[in-house]
Order: structure tokens, then C-alpha cells, then sequence
């Protein structure tokens, strides 16, 4: 259990303000307080909580320098891109630097003049020595543009809060706006907790009135899976959500709080589009952040933190997000059947299984989770994210269960009492002895051998059948295998073993024509093959860099599932359907 007494040692102590707002610049000063070592190591972190790629926050610091107690300045030496050392320091040592941030989403800070959105290791530097430091900060907010503070930090006074260290004040995001806020209380265990939602839109107070009384049922849907409350510090959970014209559209979860981020208000879009965001990070607040996976404690700001848990970390938390919102009535079970077909004809129709189980897809967290490259990568045919496959595997064990009189609720339930409740970081092989001590051992080895250390696909026919969904795929459809834009160019890389694959098309290659008819604005790919049949052997005629080519290719059946609720499902399977989605 995280600490919340400030230690008796002398706290790290930040000021920052944002007199050059509108150009997105916030002025910092960092004291240090007196060490006993020759040097003072000072960085900017290279990762964030809840991200797992390197970001070098470090490249938009600049103006830094440091005096000492008797306001000397002190030299800095630089051994490396994201360091600053400061040799021989006496006494407290005071650093002052100007960021630049212009990006508002879970990872990065954004400073204009309608607010300050802040993720701490993106915006202040720590010292290497003073992890287990206390920190306090004060915000120098622009009462002209009538800011305010919002955060899961403790507030001390004023303008000014507390953290207990560095692994709680960098996963403490704050947004400083003039926002507006709704809150309510839920009893957990006998204890009030407050649940406030936080907003930088300009929606009007009915639409985000509508819009919180959603929030409301979905806490209160989440609770009921896990049967309480986290233990939140200082009895409250904070949602900070910034729904603005340039904010990016994001999620990330924190201890006692959520970043939720994007370009859609309320009034254009986001009272329906970014709702599902608020369910997938509010479930964070257990599986994830209490309920937590060993390989990512604790966090290490120096470098990218890999995790072969986030299948079940991310993954569940996915196939809970839209589960909570038909149980919350946000959406309808029609919708929720629905919503399935994207993330499950994506993972089930990828040749990435071939390659990597669901352990070691979360392993490629660092490459892709917000991660950026410049060379080309075949990921189309070597990487299935791990909030899609955890997700449908998810869907898999839950209707699993239910077929033996569980349901995957309990299981969750057991684990959060056995582990996250307790903050004692679970492996997969606890996730694996939890579901054997839940339903038995034949059962957890069936599902973890053949779907979690394999890549297996589970039997959906028989599993969608018992809760009254229908799952089918159209036979004589046909499949080419490539997908094109308007100049008729193939855009991504074609899956292996597809007809275009087989063919030796690839991305990049524009078709020209298909059985000698050449492509148009009237004649389209759509047009040519709608006479076509699955098993015709067409023959394409394409440019690869500029020089005309031809290949045949045999048409397939669309592997596409379609998933649907069976309106005249057994009034049996109605009600296992309605207790699963209604739970």
C-alpha cells in the first residue's frame, strides 16, 4: 500500500507559471535540496506512466541553468542527451528552464492560452538521487484567464500540493483551465468517496450534465464487477477531460485520476464518440493500477517498460469497456453485438498469430504504443495489439465460464481481492493459479495453454451460440486480398497468404486494369468484380515505380465474421444473454 505520510526528509520543490502561454511556454524553477554526493544527476524522463515507448521529453527543455544557495552560478555538464550534471553542489542547488509543449494528449503537456495541461514527466526534470524525495509544487496560475487547478495531487494550500515521491507525482497529470465540474458520492465499504469529472470544453451545463450522468453509471457498473471501490488517496477520484479543437485524442489511466483527451466537444461528436474512453480508463483504476502487473513495478522513467501482461492489463480492461456501457444502458445490445466485429474479424483474420502468442505481442508495447519511426514495418502481418487480442480472448473466457454456471466478473473480483486490493503485483502465472483455484485446474490449463502461451483461436461458434448471437461468414463473397485509395493504389501492406499476397502485389503498386479493363472514376475495382465469383482467376495488370507489370490472382471467400444478436433466440438463451450483458 502506497504511503501517503510526507516523509521526514526535506522536499523537492517546484514553481512553475505561464507568463508566454500563447507561446507555449511555461517558466520552471526546480530546488533540490542539499546532498551528500559530489554531483548532482538531474534528467527528463524518457517514459510516462501507463505509456510504454521512449519519449524524450528532454528535447523541448532549453534555458537551463543553477545557482547554489548563495545564488552562484554553477556549471553543467552534459554527458548525455536527456542529463544535466551539476558538479559539487553546496547546499540546495536551483534550476530554472523554459519547456515547450504544444501537445495535448496522456503523454505530453500542452501550454496556450486556454490552458495548461500538464504530464509531469513530459514537464519537470528530477534528480536521480531524490526519487524517494517528497515533492511539493505550487502553480502560478494566469488569474486573468480565471485558471484553476485541477489534479489527484494533495493540496496543501492556494496553489500549492503535495506528493509523497517521484512514483506518485509523475503519475499525477493536471489540467489548469477555467473548467467546469460535477461530482458525486459513492459509499464503498461503509466509506464516502467523491467522483468529480472535470471539463475544458465549451459545452454548455446541459449537455455536460447529460454527459455526467453517464459517467455516473458507468462508476457505478465498474463497481459493481470488482464489488467495491478502490481505496482512492484522499477519498477522491478525479476524470480530467479536455475536450478542445487541438487536443489529440487520448486516454490514460492514473492512480486516483484519468487524462481523457480530444478534438471532439461535447456539442460536435464527443457526448457519443468519446464516452467508451471514460469506461476503458475508469476500469483502469483497479486492473492496472492496483491490480497491477509486476513487470511494471516499479516504473522506470529512464527507460521503455516492457510488460507480457498487457493482454490481460489492456486486453480485459478492452472487453469490459463496451460491456460496461450496454450494462450502464449507454449503449443498446444490439449496438454492443455490433461493436464486436471490428476488433474480432481484425485479430482472428491476422497472420500475426503465426508469429507471436498474446505474451509476447505485449511485448511490442515499446514499438507501438505511441511510438514513432521512420522506416517502414510489416506490422499488417507480424503484430495484433494486445488491447484487440486481449479483448476477444476476454470475450472468450467470460462466455466460457458462463457455460459452467461462472462468469468472468468473479474472477476479476477474486483477483482483485487476492492481489489488487492487497497492491501485491501479480505474474501471469498468478492470473493462471487464480483462474485454476476459480474453476478448476483442467479448465485455467485448457484456456492458458492453448490461448495464452499459443495462439489458438477458441471455439466462437459454440460460445456465441449460448448467449444468442449470430456468427456466420458470407461464402460467396469474394476476397482480393488489397484494399485501395482513390488513385486506385494499394495503401498498406497486403496480409500473407492472401489472393494479392499470393499474386505478389504489395504496397505501393497502383492497379492499372483487371481482365484488360482499365480503371476509372466509373469504372472502379468494386464495378470490374461485381460479376466475379470466388475461385475466378483474374488477371491484374499494375505499375510498380513506374514500370507496367501483370499477375494473376485467384479469388477467395471474404474471411469476414459477422457477428449479430439473434433476435429469435430460445427464451433460455435470452436470459443468459440478459445476464450477461444486464449482470
Amino acid at each position: 500500500m502506497l504511503s501517503l505520510l510526507m516523509k521526514a526528509q526535506t522536499p523537492v520543490n517546484y514553481t512553475i507559471s505561464f507568463e508566454n502561454a500563447v507561446h507555449h511556454e511555461a517558466q520552471i524553477t526546480a530546488v533540490f535540496p542539499n546532498t551528500t554526493n559530489d554531483s548532482l544527476h538531474i534528467r527528463m524522463s524518457r517514459s510516462s506512466p501507463g505509456r510504454y515507448a521512449l519519449h524524450e521529453f528532454a528535447k523541448n527543455v532549453y534555458g537551463v541553468s543553477a545557482v547554489n544557495d548563495e545564488g552562484d552560478t554553477l556549471k553543467i555538464i552534459r554527458n548525455n542527451p536527456y542529463e544535466w550534471i551539476i558538479a559539487n553542489p553546496k547546499g540546495a542547488t536551483t534550476v530554472y528552464y523554459t519547456l515547450f509543449g504544444n501537445r495535448g494528449d496522456g503523454t505530453y503537456s500542452q501550454i496556450d492560452e486556454s490552458h495548461a495541461h500538464l504530464n509531469m514527466p513530459a514537464t519537470f526534470m528530477y534528480a536521480t538521487q531524490m526519487l524517494e524525495s517528497p515533492v511539493k509544487i505550487t502553480f502560478d496560475v494566469r488569474k486573468d484567464l480565471n485558471w484553476k487547478v485541477a489534479t489527484q495531487l494533495k493540496k496543501e494550500n492556494d496553489n500549492t500540493y503535495s506528493a509523497p515521491n517521484f512514483q506518485y507525482f509523475f503519475d499525477s497529470p493536471t489540467e489548469i483551465s477555467d473548467y467546469k465540474i460535477r461530482s458525486f458520492t459513492v459509499n464503498s465499504n461503509g466509506k464516502d468517496y467523491t467522483i468529480e469529472f472535470v471539463l475544458h470544453d465549451t459545452a454548455s451545463d446541459e449537455l455536460l450534465d447529460q454527459y455526467f450522468e453517464k459517467v455516473k453509471r458507468i462508476v457505478l457498473a465498474e463497481k459493481d464487477v470488482f464489488g467495491e471501490l478502490p481505496d482512492y488517496d484522499y477519498g477522491k477520484y478525479t476524470f480530467l477531460a479536455c475536450y478542445v479543437e487541438n487536443a489529440s485524442g487520448d486516454g490514460m489511466e492514473h492512480r486516483n485520476s484519468t487524462i481523457l483527451t480530444d478534438s471532439e466537444g461535447l456539442e460536435n461528436g464527443g457526448m457519443k464518440n468519446n464516452i467508451g474512453t471514460v469506461s476503458h480508463e475508469y476500469f483502469h483504476s483497479w486492473n492496472v493500477e492496483r491490480l497491477r502487473p509486476k513487470s511494471l513495478e516499479p516504473f522506470d522513467f529512464s527507460r521503455a517498460n516492457m510488460s507480457g501482461c498487457l493482454w490481460f492489463a489492456e486486453g480485459f480492461t478492452s472487453y469490459y469497456t463496451n460491456l460496461i456501457l450496454c450494462r450502464a444502458g449507454v449503449i443498446t445490445p444490439e449496438e454492443y453485438a455490433k461493436s464486436i466485429n471490428g476488433t474480432f474479424n481484425y485479430v482472428w483474420n491476422s497472420p500475426a498469430r503465426n508469429y507471436f502468442n498474446p505474451i509476447e505481442m505485449s511485448y511490442q508495447a515499446p514499438f507501438v504504443d505511441a511510438a514513432t519511426s521512420v522506416d517502414p514495418v510489416n506490422r499488417e502481418n507480424t503484430f495484433i495489439s494486445y488491447y484487440s487480442y486481449g479483448s476477444v480472448l476476454g470475450l472468450a473466457l467470460d462466455l466460457s465460464l458462463r457455460q459452467n454456471g461462472l462468469n468472468l466478473d468473479d474472477y476479476m473480483k477474486k483477483l482483485w481481492q487476492e492481489q489488487g486490493k492487497k497492491e501485491n503485483p501479480y505474474t501471469i502465472d498468478d492470473l493462471h493459479f487464480t483462474l485454476s483455484l476459480y474453476a478448476g485446474k483442467p479448465f485455467a490449463d485448457n484456456f492458458f495453454n492453448k490461448y495464452i502461451y499459443k495462439s489458438e483461436m477458441p471455439d466462437y461458434a459454440t460460445l456465441f451460440e449460448s448467449v444468442g448471437f449470430d456468427y456466420s461468414q458470407d461464402e460467396e463473397k469474394i476476397y482480393t486480398g488489397f484494399n485501395t485509395n482513390s488513385n486506385n493504389e494499394i495503401t498498406r501492406n497486403v496480409k500473407k497468404g492472401s489472393p494479392a499476397y499470393k499474386a505478389g502485389l504489395d504496397a505501393g503498386d497502383i492497379i492499372l486494369a483487371i481482365d484488360a479493363k482499365k480503371l476509372n472514376n466509373d469504372n472502379t475495382v468494386e464495378k470490374v468484380l461485381a460479376d466475379k465469383k470466388v475461385g475466378d482467376v483474374i488477371t491484374v495488370t499494375y505499375s510498380r515505380f513506374g514500370v507496367e507489370k501483370e499477375t494473376k490472382l485467384t479469388l477467395t471467400s471474404d474471411p469476414t465474421y459477422t457477428i449479430s444478436l439473434n433476435e429469435k433466440a430460445k427464451r433460455r438463451v435470452e436470459k443468459h444473454r440478459e445476464a450477461w450483458l444486464k449482470q
